[in-house]
């Protein structure tokens, strides 16, 4: 199947020159061939729903109906092919609301992951100061984006949290969420972040989407917050302090790791935010943008002749 960005470049192309033609019946053709791509997409997929159990048995994720679930396999063809990121093999699958999907404008994902980095203790917990601990995040941006400039990458600004982390002892779940901004781009991203703490290592459930959905985050993260769960012997209290190992970091470390660059946050996969009508109808300038929502490793420019290498030789 054809990679989907490079397929919307073309259609944007061969759109603009229709358009410029006022010729609005081959568009009308166009959108329709786009429509109906986008229903061969959906429907390719295998939904699972209800309780499913992920690496290899470590934990279950219980879906109910209000949400849904796509395997390692089909998630990397998401995250890979349609949403324009650099392949990766940590991704376990990908949990989206029962009524939508990966091509959906107005809604978010969340990308489950597992780190066998040992036992979390979290007895420092209660001590922790936030607050300062972004204004220490914010101190050290500069330098890092100074790295990520000589890289060929985009600078990424911390705006604040967009929810203040919190951990819940009981259920041994922490949560937070951050307002990024990429380079001088207007519109404001949303990294909403879960890690559930289990006997040997993390489970990471990780949303990226438009600022403008937190609220649609927010009203439903309760409900997300009870999809993952350890399977016994792997839950945090089936922790063994004679055989288990201890992770070198605690809880404040698992925030601030997950903001600053050099720990590898910025390799974690951004979302496509912007429907594929907008690209046709806004134009490459739309879809420039688009790409910086990518927490991908390219430069704008490496994308760019990318994208249009790839148009080209599918087109021949």
């Amino acid at each position: 199947m054809k990679k989907f960005l490079p397929f919307l470049f073309g259609l944007f192309l061969v759109s603009s020159a229709t358009y410029a033609k006022n010729d609005k019946d081959s568009l009308s053709i166009e959108l329709d061939e786009h429509a109906k791509f986008i229903d061969s997409v959906n429907a390719s997929f295998h939904w699972q729903t209800n309780s499913i159990t992920i690496s290899k048995g470590i934990a279950n994720l219980n879906l109910g109906t209000d949400y849904k679930f796509l395997d390692s396999k089909e998630s990397n063809y998401v995250l890979h092919d349609l949403w324009g990121n650099p392949p990766r093999t940590d991704v376990l699958g990908m949990i989206f609301p029962a009524n939508s999907g990966p091509l959906e404008e107005s809604s978010y994902a969340f990308i489950v992951t597992y780190e066998e980095a040992g036992y979390v203790k979290d007895d420092e917990a209660d001590k922790i100061d936030y607050k300062q601990m972004l204004s220490d995040i914010k101190s050290s941006e500069a330098e890092e984006n100074a790295n990520r400039k000589k890289e060929g990458y985009e600078a990424i600004h911390i705006i604040g949290w967009a929810q203040d982390p919190y951990y819940d002892k009981q259920f041994k779940v922490l949560h937070w969420a951050k307002e990024l901004q990429f380079g001088d781009d207007s519109l404001r991203t949303l990294n909403y972040e879960v890690r559930v703490l289990g006997r040997k290592g993390i489970l990471s459930l990780n949303a990226v989407a438009d600022m403008n959905e937190l609220a649609l985050v927010k009203a439903n993260i309760d409900k997300v917050l009870k999809i993952p769960e350890f399977t016994a012997g792997n839950r945090y209290v089936d922790f063994n302090s004679n055989t288990d190992k201890v992770a070198e970091y605690g809880i404040g470390a698992l925030v601030a790791g997950g903001i600053l660059a050099k720990t590898g946050f910025f390799a974690i996969i951004g979302k496509f935010l912007l429907a594929a009508w907008k690209f046709i109808l806004i134009g490459l300038a739309a879809i420039g943008g688009g790409i910086r929502k990518f927490f991908n490793r390219r430069s704008k420019k490496e994308t760019y002749q990318e994208t249009l290498s790839d148009y080209g030789s599918q087109g021949s």
